[in-house]
């Protein structure tokens, strides 16, 4: 059996400070959003392509058009909604106000407009939830995954996401701005899996798109409970009818 033989006999077993002990770093910080936005990690991003799927098979987008649709779902969709939920139960999960953390989650599952996007939201933010209990192990991940498997509280991802992050301790900007970064990283991946980019382009898309992440998080950060919602009227036509579709490669 493999041991440390360099750790002190009377050395904590193996709790890190990035799991949400007090006392944690900035480097843990980094290493949970790490962590959380890899695209090892099993939340079921794989599976979505945030609405692009119907975009291409309405023919109304394409390899110079992909970075244009991509910006403006930050600034009119991810951002206002998501992005802006994230930051709230983040907020309202460090305070301990679990009620306000189930009333933004209410609120975001309910401006969500298509059924298959309201069905992902839940399924990644449940899967999320479910796993955070075991990888983190903290109080605040395991009370708030109770709430969502009791269904008193849809569990969408970016909500579940924010109290995840809460629990870790990760200040609220970082994790709004990690989630965003997740969001585009997926969003790349699917345009790859849908022949509208290469590797290398995906990442020029990734890192022009930064900006436009940082912009899209400090609005996120300044807006309040009333203004979460978005306007992305042709990402809702698209959703609808791709859920309609024949033949799907994502689930989103």
């Amino acid at each position: 059996m493999y041991r440390d033989t360099d750790a002190a006999p009377d050395e904590p077993g193996g709790q890190s400070p990035a799991t949400g002990v007090p006392g944690a770093t900035d480097l843990d910080h980094l290493l949970v959003g790490l962590q959380l936005t890899d695209s090892a990690f099993p939340s079921g991003f794989y599976t979505l392509s945030h609405g692009l799927e119907g975009f291409v098979q309405e023919g109304a987008v394409d390899r110079d058009s992909l970075p244009l649709l991509l910006h403006d779902l930050l600034r009119h969709g991810v951002g206002p909604s998501d992005a802006t939920a994230l930051a709230l139960a983040h907020r309202a999960a460090t305070a301990g106000d679990w009620e306000a953390v189930a009333a933004v989650d209410r609120r975001l599952h309910a401006t969500k407009l298509s059924q298959e996007m309201r069905r992902a939201a839940a399924r990644t933010g449940r899967q999320l939830l479910d796993l955070a209990a075991e990888v983190f192990g903290t109080d605040g991940v395991a009370r708030y995954h109770r709430e969502v498997t009791a269904r008193r509280a849809p569990g969408t991802q970016a909500v579940a996401a924010g109290v995840v992050y809460a629990a870790a301790g990760v200040p609220v900007r970082q994790a709004v701005a990690a989630d965003l970064f997740a969001f585009c990283a997926s969003f790349a991946g699917a345009a790859l899996r849908l022949q509208l980019t290469d590797h290398r382009l995906a990442q020029v898309l990734l890192r022009r798109t930064a900006p436009v992440i940082a912009e899209t998080t400090c609005q996120a950060l300044a807006r309040g409970f009333e203004d979460l919602g978005s306007t992305t009227f042709t990402a809702d036509v698209m959703s609808a009818r791709h859920e309609r579709a024949e033949a799907r490669l994502f689930a989103s």
